[in-house]
């Protein structure tokens, strides 16, 4: 279909090819270990399962937010334990409108992978194609006896404090993936304290998505995104959520219109709002 999307009726002809790596990263934010009790059940044939608050986030400190990346390092150790090169492909997919799918294809591309794709509308059209199913487990054909090099990242990224230098002035447009009432401040389900950072834009990930849960056409994204930030090109949008996770589906979904070279604030509102001095908004912008 694309470089960035695959349709379940694609991967289940590839299914057999040798090269191939393909991630289950379903996740549930509320209950932690539903996802690997979902592989378990049930999974794409050879699918690793990646564990969202084991895996693929790194040490909490309690300033940087409820996911922050995983140690680069330690993250590109962990993939070469399933033999991955730069030119792997890979498939992610999840149960939850791709947002656990985007953020481990930005943490893939982070780390140097470069032919990631999703799995269009996830799990739910995988079964709904007719696709095969397995309970078997499968781990990681390398041992863990590499060594990880000092690998380089290759998605940027911004910090809090380079959001908050350039508030005066900006230089960058923040757009804010949560849905409306947790933007708004009107209510706050998982963090301390309600609201968004000053200025930001608010695109709710729902926005990306058709009715059945696939993204929509590339020509109807980049007219909304489009309308959403008028004239500022990609390269100055800044995506954030509540703990970075679901920036990532905005950042993907630009991509996926062409706007491609948007940045991540990783800790998002969930970092942002450890220190009390950074200013905080509610109602619109």
């Amino acid at each position: 279909m694309s470089e960035l999307l695959i349709r379940a009726q694609e991967l289940q002809a590839l299914l057999h090819e040798p090269d191939i790596i393909i991630f289950d990263v379903r996740h549930d934010l509320h209950q932690h270990r539903l996802g690997r009790q979902q592989y378990l059940q049930a999974h794409i044939p050879g699918a690793y399962f990646l564990d969202n608050e084991a895996e693929l986030v790194g040490e909490k400190t309690g300033t940087n937010g409820r996911h922050p990346l995983p140690d680069l390092a330690v993250f590109s150790q962990l993939m070469q334990q399933y033999g991955l090169k730069p030119d792997t492909p890979i498939v992610v997919y999840d149960a939850s409108q791709a947002h656990m799918a985007a953020r481990t294809w930005w943490l893939l591309r982070w780390a140097g992978f470069e032919r990631v794709r999703i799995l269009d509308g996830g799990w739910q059209a995988w079964l709904a194609a007719g696709g095969v199913t397995d309970t078997q487990l499968a781990l990681p054909p390398v041992p863990r006896t590499r060594k990880p090099g000092m690998p380089e990242p290759k998605q940027p990224t911004v910090t809090a404090s380079q959001i908050l230098a350039q508030l005066a002035q900006p230089c960058w447009t923040l757009v804010d993936a949560r849905a409306e009432p947790r933007y708004r401040g009107e209510m706050e389900p998982i963090d301390p304290v309600a609201g968004h950072i000053p200025g930001a834009l608010n695109r709710p990930t729902a926005f990306n998505l058709q009715e059945d849960g696939c993204f929509k056409q590339p020509q109807q994204l980049r007219a909304e995104f489009e309308q959403l930030l008028g004239n500022i090109p990609a390269e100055q949008v800044v995506h954030y959520c509540g703990s970075g996770i679901t920036a990532c589906h905005n950042l993907f979904a630009m991509e996926l219109a062409g706007l491609s070279g948007s940045v991540l604030y990783p800790g998002s509102w969930s970092e942002w709002i450890t220190d009390a001095s950074r200013p905080r908004a509610t109602a619109q912008r």
